[in-house]
């Protein structure tokens, strides 16, 4: 079955619009990524920069941190 002239330019048009949506979307899903990695690597460093401070207290106080053990199982 032959497509008519009115259906092939039809059906290419949806392929071009549909790959520019595709494309679009992809940008957009890259994007989005980029600021999840983002958020998170800033949520480690301050999640490693409060082990620190909690690791400092320990010393201090003289008592053994406990989120070490925490931290070994965890991983």
């Amino acid at each position: 079955m032959a497509l008519s002239k009115e259906q092939e330019q039809f059906y290419q048009s949806t392929l071009e619009m549909t790959r520019k949506q595709i494309a679009e979307l992809n940008t957009q899903i890259e994007d989005e990524l980029a600021k999840v990695k983002e958020r998170l690597a800033e949520l480690q460093n301050a999640k490693n920069a409060a082990k620190q401070i909690y690791d400092g207290a320990c010393k201090m106080l003289g008592v053994e941190n406990d989120l070490e053990k925490e931290d070994v199982v965890a991983e």
